[in-house]
């Protein structure tokens, strides 16, 4: 039996391995603000004494994994399956980020160099068949990089104090390294648009002050899993008619 021409044997697969992958994230939650190895034995010891699955985790993962399957399918070949490849490594890490700075509003060193050591191999093994693409997704990464840096500095000069972690700078870097230079800049402008709808909501809502923090790493993430899976024209038409009230 075949869902979009894929073997339905792989989308089972992917949902189990999504169950797994998503309580492996909530043990990266656990790990990595306390810069401990998240690949470490302590895992059979730890849930050997006290095992509390994240239901709602696994479901995500689960769903987001099927649903790249769905996407993408499989390929008989490496290359074909390279954007398959690095959702799959990334998706993990995209949620960890999301968990971590929602909650303590920091985005690990540890996650942020992980994440840009399987990019940058990846991104080299795209050379193998088509050098622009491994071009392009360098491009993306000085671009991801470059835009929050610049944030970041701007804001410091306005407002006297950090209006970007650097954590978020390092994110971008990495996860530029994912998408390339044009899906790049388009989730650094959902991202922020995301980011501003939010805070004003909240501010008029009284849930958080003009003067308080709100984490920009969740916004990424969203902007992110928006861009894994939606068409970049119907993005782009989006993003444009919101920017330019429809005018254009």
């Amino acid at each position: 039996m075949y869902i979009n021409d894929t073997n339905i044997g792989f989308y089972i697969a992917a949902a189990i391995i999504g169950l797994l992958v998503g309580q492996f994230t909530d043990w990266m939650c656990k790990r990595l603000p306390e810069n401990k190895k998240v690949f470490s034995t302590d895992i059979f010891r730890e849930y050997k004494i006290q095992f509390r699955p994240n239901y709602i985790l696994m479901i995500i993962t689960s769903i987001i994994y099927v649903g790249m399957i769905y996407n993408w399918g499989v390929q008989d070949n490496l290359i074909g399956n390279l954007n398959l490849i690095k959702y799959l490594l990334l998706v993990p890490m995209l949620l960890s980020a999301f968990i971590i700075d929602y909650k303590l509003r920091i985005i690990p060193d540890r996650l942020n160099l992980t994440m840009f050591e399987i990019g940058i191999v990846i991104a080299f093994i795209y050379g193998f068949s088509n050098v622009a693409i491994t071009i392009d997704l360098l491009l993306g990464m000085l671009a991801g990089g470059g835009i929050f840096l610049l944030m970041a500095v701007v804001g410091n000069l306005i407002y006297g104090k950090d209006a970007m972690g650097f954590g978020d700078v390092k994110f971008m870097t990495a996860l530029g390294l994912y998408f390339g230079f044009t899906n790049i800049i388009l989730i650094s402008l959902m991202a922020f648009l995301l980011g501003a709808i939010i805070a004003i909501v909240l501010i008029i809502c009284r849930v958080k002050k003009s003067s308080e923090h709100i984490p920009f790493g969740p916004f990424i993430v969203i902007s992110t899993l928006i861009c894994m899976f939606v068409p970049i024209d119907v993005i782009i038409g989006t993003v444009r008619t919101i920017f330019t009230l429809g005018i254009i």
